[in-house]
C-alpha cells in the first residue's frame, strides 16, 4: 500500500520533511511506500513553485479539503494553525504529524491531545521533536537506562541562537503571542524540555519534572514591519531561564535565547549522575562526551559505528551525519507506525507534557514563585 501524504507548510521545516521523505526509499528500504500527494498553503503561486521543487503531485489552498482525502497529514504550519487542522484530521481518522510546540497555548494542546485519544491507538498522532532521533541522543538514553551513570543528580539544558539580536530584524509571527504563543520559550525551550523528559523521564529513572521557577525577558519591545513604514509590538519573550525539580530528586537548569550573540543553533544537554556524566551539543551532533566512574576525564565518543542507532542505514564508521538526517529517522519511525497501525513516540501526550512545563514556567514568571506543571 502506498501512503498518500498531505503536508501543510513548505518553507524551512516543510523543506526539511520533504527532503526526508525523498531520502527514505534510498536508505530505509523497509520504510513504507509514500506519495507526496498534496502541498497545502495560502499563496497559490508560491505553492505551485514549492510543489514542483519539493516533489508534490498537487496543491491545495484549503486544508479542509485535504485532511479527509490523504492517508497521513503533516501540520508544519505556524503555531496558531496547529490546532484546527490537526483536530479535523484526527476526527476524520487521519494520522497526524504536528510540529512543536503542539499549540500556542496549554488549552489548545489539551484539545489536540483529547482528539488524539478519541481517534484511538491505531491513528498515530506524532509531535515533531526531531532531536530524539539523533544517534548520539539515543546512545545517551541507553547509557542512562542501563544505569551506567547512576542516579541523575544535575540536569542542564540550553538552546542559544542570535538571529534577533539586531533590533531592525523585521516583526514576524514568531514575535507575536497570538500567533506563536511564546518566543524562545516555546520555539526552543520545547525541544529542551522534551529531550530532558526523553532522557531522564522514564519509569526507571523517575525523571518527570515536578515544579519549576521561571524567568522570561523581552529585550526589544517593537520591530519594523517588512516593506512598511511602521512597527509592531513584540509580545513574546526573547529569552527565558528556569530552575527545575525532578521527581527523582535531581535538580535542573534550562534556558534559551534568541539574543545570545555568537550562537547560531547551540543546543546543549548535560546530565551528571552519581556514577558518571554526559554532555551533548547539537553543534557536534555526532559526538557524545561521557565520563564513567573511575575515569579521569570525559571520553569523546564518535557515535557513527554500524551498531549505533540508525547508523547502519548510512555510511561507514566515521562518516558523520547532519541535522537533516534526524528528520529522515523521525519520518521513518512515524510513517512505519502509520503503515502498521502502531503507536508512535513522541506523540501528542509528549507534546502536551512539554506544553505543561512551558506553561508552568510562564506562570512562575508571572507569580514570582515556584509552580507545578
Amino acid at each position: 500500500m502506498t501512503l498518500e501524504v498531505g503536508v501543510l507548510g513548505y518553507r524551512f521545516i516543510g523543506t526539511a520533511h520533504a527532503n526526508a521523505m525523498a531520502r527514505l526509499p534510498m536508505f530505509f528500504p523497509d520504510a513504507p511506500e509514500i506519495e507526496r500527494s498534496v502541498l497545502v498553503g495560502r499563496d497559490e503561486d508560491a505553492l505551485t513553485e514549492a510543489a514542483d521543487r519539493l516533489g508534490f503531485a498537487s496543491i491545495s489552498t484549503d486544508w479542509g479539503e485535504v485532511v479527509d482525502d490523504v492517508d497521513v497529514f503533516y501540520n508544519l504550519g505556524p503555531n496558531h494553525v496547529h490546532r484546527e487542522p490537526s483536530v479535523a484530521a484526527l476526527e476524520a481518522g487521519t494520522p497526524v504529524f504536528c510540529e512543536k510546540p503542539l499549540a500556542p497555548t496549554l488549552e489548545g494542546a489539551n484539545v489536540m491531545t483529547e482528539a488524539a485519544h478519541a481517534a484511538g491507538d491505531d491513528v498515530p498522532a506524532g509531535c515533531a521533536f526531531n532531536y530524539r532521533f539523533v544517534p548520539a541522543i539515543r546512545y545517551a538514553k541507553r547509557l542512562l537506562e542501563d544505569g551506567d551513570l547512576g542516579d541523575p543528580r544535575h540536569v542542564r539544558g540550553r538552546y542559544l541562537q542570535d538571529w534577533l539580536v539586531d533590533p531592525e530584524v523585521p516583526w514576524s509571527w514568531r514575535t507575536d503571542a497570538d500567533l506563536a504563543g511564546s518566543g524562545a520559550l516555546g520555539d526552543l525551550g520545547a525541544h529542551t524540555v522534551d529531550l530532558l523528559r526523553f532522557l531522564v523521564g522514564s519509569d526507571d529513572l523517575a525523571g518527570e519534572i515536578e515544579r519549576v521557577s521561571g524567568h522570561l525577558k523581552t529585550f526589544v519591545d517593537e520591530r519594523p514591519v517588512e516593506g512598511e513604514a511602521e512597527t509592531r509590538p513584540v509580545t513574546v519573550d526573547d529569552a527565558y531561564s528556569a530552575q527545575l525539580e525532578f521527581e527523582n530528586g535531581a535538580m535542573g537548569t534550562i534556558e534559551a535565547s534568541r539574543f545570545a550573540t555568537g550562537h547560531k543553533n547551540d543546543h546543549t544537554i548535560e546530565i551528571h549522575g552519581s556514577d558518571g556524566s554526559l554532555r551533548f551539543s547539537l553543534e557536534r551532533l555526532n559526538e557524545l562526551e561521557v565520563l564513567r566512574e573511575g575515569d579521569r576525564g570525559y571520553e569523546t565518543i564518535l557515535v557513527t559505528d554500524e551498531d549505533d542507532p540508525y547508523v547502519d542505514h548510512w555510511w561507514p564508521p566515521g562518516h558523520v551525519l547532519g541535522w537533516e538526517h534526524t528528520f529522515v529517522h523521525e519520518n521513518y519511525e512515524f510513517l512505519s507506525a502509520v503503515a502498521n497501525g502502531q503507536e508512535f513516540e513522541p506523540n501528542f501526550d509528549d507534546g502536551l507534557a512539554a506544553q505543561q512545563v512551558l506553561d508552568a514556567i510562564e506562570r512562575s514568571d508571572d507569580r514570582g514563585a515556584w509552580v507545578s506543571p
